[in-house]
């Protein structure tokens, strides 16, 4: 069985962010504003994700 998948956006930039918040906007694989990738819903993924909250969008 495949575990689940979540959409994340980038919709702000990571100019002037601190490190580790660009350091787990660039973990998840995202590249630019507007850029969408797919990550499974484990809780490393999850513990980036609330990390930088206010740089993402998440879908599913």
């Amino acid at each position: 069985m495949s575990q689940a998948k979540i959409k994340v956006t980038q919709v702000k930039s990571t100019n002037g962010r601190i490190q580790s918040h660009k350091a787990c906007v660039r973990g998840l694989g995202l590249r630019r504003i507007n850029h969408t990738v797919e990550v499974l819903d484990t809780p490393e993924n999850r513990g980036m994700i609330n990390k930088a909250y206010y740089l993402l969008r998440v879908e599913g």
